[in-house]
Order: C-alpha cells, then sequence, then structure tokens
C-alpha cells in the first residue's frame, strides 16, 4: 500500500497545479518509511542558556499577541523583563527572529508527541494521541496556542507540522490497511489533519470547548474522515491521554 501511495503522490504532483509550500514539503515523506529520529542540529530550548530561553519565549509571546512577524528589540526586551543589552548579547539581530522561533517550537512540540507515545504501536492511536496532546497544550499555553492559529498556514517555518509523526504515521495506517481513504487523497488528510486540529484549539482559546471535549471530538472526527469504524474511533479518542513528555 505505500508503494501504491508513493505512486500516486508523484502521480499527483505531475498534474496538479502549485500547492501551498508547507504542503508540498509533506510529498517528501512518501520517500521513506516513518521514522521518529530528530538529528541534535534540530531547533530545540535545550542548548539555549537561560536568557536566549526567555528571549525566545518573550518573542513567541510577542508573535501570538500582534499576530505578525516583526519584533523590535525594545519591545522584547520589555516583554522578557531584561535589558537591551541581553538582547544584543544573545542575538545576532531580530530579523530572523521568528523563523528560529518558529522552528525550534515546531521542532520541540514533534520531539516532545513522539516521546509521548512511546511504546504504542497502533498509528491510528497514535494520531489521535498526538491531536489531543496539541489541543491540550494549546489550553495550558495560550501564547503558543495563538502562534499556531495565526501562522500554521503562513510560513514555511513550520513546514515541519506537516512532515511530523502525525503525517508520517498517515502513512504508516495506509501500508498497514488502518485507513481507507485513497493513496492520492493523501494532502487532503493533511489538510483534514492540520485543520481540524487548528480548529479545535481555536474553540479552546475562545472558550468555547474545553480543551478534553474539544480534543476528543477532534481526534475522532479525524480517525472517521479516515476510515476508522465509529466505535474504534471513538474508544481512540477517549482514553486516557498520557503526559506531555518534558524536553
Amino acid at each position: 500500500m505505500a508503494v501504491k501511495a508513493r505512486k500516486s503522490i508523484k502521480a499527483v504532483e505531475r498534474r496538479a497545479p502549485a500547492k501551498p509550500s508547507a504542503v508540498r514539503q509533506a510529498s517528501n515523506i512518501g520517500q521513506s518509511r516513518p521514522t521518529y529520529e530528530y538529528s541534535e542540529d534540530d531547533h530545540s530550548m535545550a542548548g539555549m542558556s537561560a536568557a536566549q530561553r526567555r528571549i525566545h519565549q518573550a518573542a513567541l509571546q510577542l508573535f501570538a499577541e500582534k499576530g505578525n512577524s516583526e519584533v523590535s528589540v525594545s519591545e522584547l526586551a520589555e516583554a522578557a523583563g531584561v535589558a537591551r543589552g541581553t538582547i544584543y548579547n544573545n542575538l545576532d539581530s531580530t530579523d530572523h527572529l521568528f523563523e528560529r522561533v518558529a522552528s525550534q517550537l515546531s521542532d520541540e512540540m514533534n520531539q516532545r508527541v513522539v516521546a509521548s507515545y512511546a511504546g504504542i504501536e497502533d498509528p491510528a492511536r497514535r494520531l489521535a494521541t498526538g491531536i489531543r496532546l496539541y489541543i491540550r497544550r494549546a489550553h495550558e499555553e495560550p501564547h503558543w496556542g495563538r502562534f499556531l492559529t495565526h501562522f500554521s498556514f503562513r510560513t514555511d517555518s513550520l513546514a515541519s507540522f506537516w512532515q511530523g509523526p502525525a503525517v508520517k504515521d498517515v502513512l504508516l495506517g495506509l501500508d498497514q490497511n488502518r485507513y481507507t481513504f485513497r493513496p492520492d487523497q493523501l494532502y487532503g488528510a493533511v489538510g483534514l489533519i492540520a485543520g481540524t486540529t487548528l480548529s479545535a484549539i481555536l474553540l479552546v482559546l475562545e472558550g468555547l470547548r474545553t480543551w478534553r471535549d474539544a480534543g476528543s471530538d477532534a481526534a475522532e472526527m479525524v480517525l472517521r474522515a479516515l476510515g476508522i469504524e465509529f466505535r474504534e474511533a471513538q474508544r481512540l479518542a477517549t482514553l486516557e491521554l498520557p503526559p506531555l513528555a518534558e524536553q
């Protein structure tokens, strides 16, 4: 099934109109069997100093609040509670800060999600777990959630969301005949997962749903759309959720 999926992806690429850059990059995942390994060069906060972590968190908050990717040194210093000199000492410039923050955010979350469901073999259960972990984190860290809803479809810096564990589990599910959608519908499946998850996050941030209800509903609807039977989708979407692994 995975071979058919890869052939269908290439066929779609030849005849389809230009796709948004993030979705275009999702086609790369069909080139190899899913793996969940990250290199030491990932944009992780693990190697940052305390000051750098503080600056990045302040930048994330500012980007989320402002809804754009520009921030001044003065704004950053005030939000981080540090002197302007500290900003200059820890950043070459603010020109590429947004890209660094976005890359770090996506890489860090993907790593933590993978660690959180270590030992779970079923790709459908992993997918449901990942969706719910994203939604719960948005509830616990609203600025993180706002950043996603503002920028996930608007920047290449968040492309690894589309190449991450959720999409790889979709291919693995096809390989195992766990899902029933056609291989040429891969792009639609990717958009379905991202759109449903981000919509659920927005409902939580606006206070319209609890994270538990929004997360379970989103996971269930995605699984049913991919071909999982109703009762099983409901069961997988309401299993006990593991804690999000620490980085």
